[in-house]
């Protein structure tokens, strides 16, 4: 065990986010450390877990009110108009954390940060500070490789001449679109008279990823299972006997009813019943009226009602995806925004799934969709062997292991 640290978290302020992250951090405490997470003061609405401090930044940079508009940019980051929003609102809340960050660190004594990897001011805050970080991987890995196509786009994975061709330019137009992000890092880096060519590397990048499901990599990336609290929820669902298949789009994308009426009909189409989970994006009487007698709930407790469940229809968002596999659940994916389509092109590649766009998406393709993935054996199969590797993994437990024994070494 290493000596005590004050570790802050630093991530995007979502749900998707902070939720496995505070459960790191109980794992953490486990062992001696003190875990707070640094945000802005209305973040702290997602930090519930007891035992995981909040420190507030300032907020002089962005009011209360900003992180409910940043996350409606976040809730429709498609289109040119709002890809583009999206990623200057980032943009501006990396540079928030930047400019306030340091100095609250500080104050609270601070000595060592996980740096989430959706959120660059993570690590570039812990370089200035001169305090050892780790890269925590909540969602898909993101790391940069010449094999791995960029995770916004849906590409096969292709370790050849013309995929890594193909991959090159993929990450060209990211790097034009992603610069107002990395503009932000270069100037604080001169500012702090940092190496701005130097790649701020921590001691461990650890992910909540099972190895089987990314694509193959050269980076050094520890592997494993969902960070999840190991309470268990139990749910009563209705048994007619028809196959329950969960349906969610996460917080972020859950007000397309659209979607979630074609959900719901395509369940019924094929004998089925779909369970909704919108995620407060649907009103009383938006839910009320999907077609087809689903249940539909704003949340459920999703690993629950997923062990009970034949197949899922998912956006694609890394959460939902890992915990259906854990369960042995395969999936339809619906890939919308972010790493979705990169996710969703693994699901694929390994069997446990299928993606189909969400565009123009008709009732009939997702119901063939649906009973493919239902009826074909090998989905289920592929499903059940990712589940085995996540449960050898140790999850939340295994990964505090390994970052404790990683902070142990020598400053």
């Amino acid at each position: 065990m290493s000596a005590p640290r004050h570790i802050a978290i630093i991530a995007p302020p979502t749900p998707g986010h902070l939720n496995p992250l505070q459960v790191l951090g109980t794992a953490l405490a486990t062992h001696g450390h003190r875990v707070t997470v640094v945000h802005l003061a209305a973040v702290s609405r997602f930090v519930t877990t007891p035992g995981i401090g909040f420190a507030a930044l300032d907020g002089a940079g962005a009011p209360t009110a900003s992180i409910d508009a940043y996350l409606a940019k976040l809730a429709d980051p498609t289109g040119p108009v709002g890809l583009t929003r999206m990623i200057r609102s980032t943009a501006a809340m990396t540079a928030t954390l930047l400019d306030e960050a340091p100095d609250v660190l500080r104050a609270i004594g601070v000595d060592a940060v996980i740096a989430d990897s959706a959120e660059a001011a993570g690590a570039l805050i812990a370089e200035r500070l001169g305090v050892p970080h780790v890269v925590s991987i909540t969602g898909l890995p993101l790391l940069r490789e010449p094999n791995v196509p960029p995770p916004f786009l849906g590409w096969k994975y292709r370790p050849d001449r013309i995929g890594r061709f193909r991959n090159h330019g993929g990450y060209f137009v990211s790097d034009l679109l992603l610069r107002p992000i990395t503009q932000v890092l270069a100037s604080r880096r001169r500012a702090w008279n940092l190496d701005v060519r130097a790649a701020t590397r921590g001691r461990l990048s650890i992910a909540q990823c099972p190895q089987a499901l990314d694509y193959p990599r050269s980076a050094a990336i520890v592997y494993g299972g969902p960070w999840r609290a190991t309470m268990d929820v139990p749910v009563d669902l209705p048994s007619d006997g028809r196959p329950l298949v969960f349906c969610s789009l996460g917080t972020l994308q859950g007000g397309r009813r659209g979607l979630f009426a074609t959900m719901a009909e395509a369940c019924a189409m094929i004998g089925a019943r779909a369970v909704i989970a919108h995620g407060g994006g649907l009103s009383a009487a938006e839910a009320s009226a999907l077609p087809g007698d689903p249940l539909v709930r704003a949340f459920w407790p999703q690993e629950a009602v997923l062990r009970q469940c034949s197949a899922a229809v998912l956006h694609g968002g890394f959460n939902s995806v890992i915990d259906a596999l854990a369960a042995g659940v395969p999936i339809v994916a619906l890939p919308i925004a972010f790493e979705q389509p990169g996710t969703a092109a693994r699901l694929v590649r390994i069997g446990a799934g299928r993606a189909v766009s969400p565009r123009g998406l008709t009732v009939r393709r997702l119901a063939a969709a649906l009973t493919d993935v239902m009826e074909g054996a090998g989905y289920r199969a592929a499903a059940a062997r990712l589940a085995t590797e996540m449960l050898s993994a140790g999850g939340a437990a295994e990964a505090a292991a390994r970052i404790d024994a990683v902070l142990s070494t020598p400053d």
